[in-house]
């Protein structure tokens, strides 16, 4: 089935579950208009409780990101502060949550670091994305500890339409930058496959001023990536199937603070760098066990890997981290009206590090339920989960979802959900500076969405939601981590598309208030404006685009005495296929050379923004030949 066939289908038939029986995930990925991530299955977007922004490769292709974290800052609720340049670690704010209140998947598996809660997606290459999808708010009661925030899920390239499809691409741009990558993609009626690599390879930029003489040079960045998707159709029913993902590389980075010598007293020069590794791998057995039941299977295993190096010294550090996993979900169709989702997930986390932690090793297990009930005039959704946990024991969540159609263009939702992240082993465990006695943190979220189709080539879906977070972990006066904090964040966002002469316009508008209930203050590092705006338009071969992206002012600390001023950027961008097989892309990021910072450090009693990169260009070529 081509993918023209597939999307007339979809608009034909009856939405929710049964899509999972109908379209093989494979396919599924190319299209716009479904989603896979909110429950762990295939249906229409629309038909989705969760708050949702999806983009296909056509969107990556379209948008020329060059990273995931790029193509992230267009999604509405979304923030992104980063260290400075390529390859630097982004902190991501959904919704005014931290990083480690947002999960982030890679074709269904965690990639979080366990010891730092950090996602570090800023080594996935875009080259090898086929699709990334973003929830908005909670998911707790699908995916338990750490979905606060939202669910960010990256899936591989797939292979789709049957025959052989290469791919080829190199580009070269501004600060020595050059990105090389290679993929082949195919299949027939039964077995589907996509092989890529890549290399990307920059010079990079100073990410601080004021700093040692060490730290003046730029810091450059390297990351190999290969993946592959296979598939398999036993028979009609049963289909197997594995996904990998690996990407390594080096990173160097500034350290304006330098390594203070305990034996002399003094602060001493480096210049520091880090070889790392993310990577999972998966396998899955997905059977339509008849025609109510639907079952899947997944196993996987991830990796996140650091060894932290000086070019001035033979001092390392190594901070490893693994994740062993399984999933086992039942959809069911038991009516026109009615489905069920059953399931359970267990993984352990492991770590080796140089750093001895008191503990090493931890397990979850959980079970969850969902119900759905599609009447006449509305609709419901009411989930339970139940994790248990090796090191705090119990934790359960609830969300309910009632949906008002209005007319057939118009919806209300109204959402309530519960989520909770637990303590990484940096909490729990690290020398000194740690507390075993740490509780999950908890959230309480309501939320009121409309979604309007306004004409038919315009469509709005607008949120106004309020999290409450308890228990949130902070450090005290002794330096240990304490459940004391607690927040309460109220926000507005809206996704505009519309399509106007031509040009293909996406706005997302974001509001937020997310505050410290205790103090007051605004939390730290969140914008409480963001804008973004994406034009585009095809002219026969050739392909034009801008991007606006609009970031109020915001607060370094928790206390809000060190500000980060506002910004704004504007991008070009441009295409031209020279023929079927040649296509020539050129963007220009940052137009304006403005100069921003979206993290602060100390160096000599004074305050520094890390330097993010100004105007920068990038051209490259794209060859799909024909077999």
């Amino acid at each position: 089935m081509n993918l023209s066939r597939l999307a007339l289908t979809l608009t034909l038939l009856p939405s929710g579950p049964l899509l999972a029986d109908t379209f093989e995930r494979d396919q599924a990925l190319k299209l716009p208009d479904v989603l896979i991530s909110a429950n762990r299955q295939v249906e229409a977007r629309n038909d989705s409780s969760a708050a949702n922004t999806v983009f296909t490769r056509e969107d990556i292709d379209r948008l020329q990101p060059g990273s995931v974290t790029d193509l992230l800052r267009r999604v509405p609720g979304v923030q992104i502060g980063q260290t400075g340049g390529r390859g630097s670690l982004p902190g991501v704010y959904i919704r005014g949550t931290k990083s480690a209140q947002s999960l982030v998947l890679v074709d269904g598996q965690r990639i979080g670091n366990s010891t730092s809660g950090d996602s570090n997606l800023q080594h996935i290459n875009i080259e090898q994305v086929e699709r990334v999808e973003v929830l908005r708010g909670s998911r707790s009661v699908i995916y338990g500890s750490d979905a606060i925030g939202g669910v960010i899920q990256i899936f591989t390239r797939h292979g789709g339409e049957p025959g052989l499809q290469p791919r080829m691409h190199v580009g070269f741009g501004s600060n020595q930058t050059w990105e090389r990558s290679l993929g082949l993609s195919g299949g027939d009626e039964k077995t589907r496959f996509d092989l890529g690599a890549s290399l990307d390879e920059t010079a990079g930029i100073n990410r601080t001023r004021a700093s040692y003489p060490s730290d003046g040079d730029h810091d450059e960045y390297r990351n190999k990536s290969v993946s592959l998707s296979l598939s398999h159709a036993l028979t009609d029913d049963i289909e197997i199937g594995a996904n990998l993902l690996d990407n390594r590389g080096k990173s160097a980075f500034d350290n304006p603070f330098g390594r203070f010598d305990t034996t002399t007293f003094e602060s001493v020069q480096q210049q520091p760098y880090s070889d790392f590794a993310v990577s999972s791998i998966s396998s899955y057995v997905d059977a339509r066990v008849n025609e109510i039941w639907k079952t899947r299977v997944e196993v996987g295993h991830s990796e996140n890997r650091e060894k932290t190096l000086d070019k001035l010294s033979e001092e390392r550090s190594v901070f490893n981290t693994y994740r062993d996993s399984v999933n086992w979900q039942n959809d069911l169709t038991l009516n026109d009206r009615n489905s069920l989702i059953l399931g359970g997930d267990w993984y352990e986390d492991r770590i080796n590090s140089s750093t001895p932690f008191d503990e090493d090793s931890r397990w979850n297990r959980a079970a969850f339920i969902q119900h759905r009930y599609q009447a006449d005039s509305f609709s419901t959704e009411l989930g339970l989960r139940r994790d248990q946990n090796q090191q705090f024991g119990g934790q359960n969540s609830w969300s309910g979802t009632f949906t008002l159609p209005l007319n057939p263009d118009n919806d209300l939702l109204l959402t309530y959900s519960e989520g909770f992240r637990a303590p990484t082993f940096n909490d729990l465990y690290y020398p000194d500076f740690s507390n075993p006695d740490l509780k999950p943190e908890t959230s309480k979220s309501y939320e009121l969405q409309w979604r309007s189709q306004l004409t038919e080539s315009s469509r709005l879906e607008a949120s106004l939601y309020r999290t409450d977070l308890e228990d949130a972990i902070i450090f005290g006066s002794n330096s240990r981590p304490q459940n004391v904090a607690s927040a309460r964040i109220n926000g507005f966002e809206a996704a505009l598309k519309q399509e106007l002469f031509g040009w293909q316009s996406n706005l997302g508008i974001a509001i937020i208030d997310p505050r410290d209930r205790d103090s007051g203050h605004t939390l730290a590092r969140r914008a409480r404006r963001t804008l973004s705006l994406d034009l585009d338009r095809q002219f026969d071969r050739l392909g034009l685009g801008a991007s606006w992206q609009a970031v109020s002012s915001s607060y370094d600390d928790e206390n809000n005495q060190q500000p980060l001023g506002g910004y704004a950027l504007l991008g070009l961008r441009s295409s031209w296929a020279l023929n079927r097989e040649v296509k020539l892309e050129l963007k220009v990021d940052n137009l304006l050379d403005k100069g921003y910072s979206r993290a602060l450090y100390s160096h000599d009693s004074s305050q520094y923004g890390y330097r993010e990169e100004g105007r920068a260009w990038m051209f490259g070529v794209t060859w799909t030949p024909e077999i």
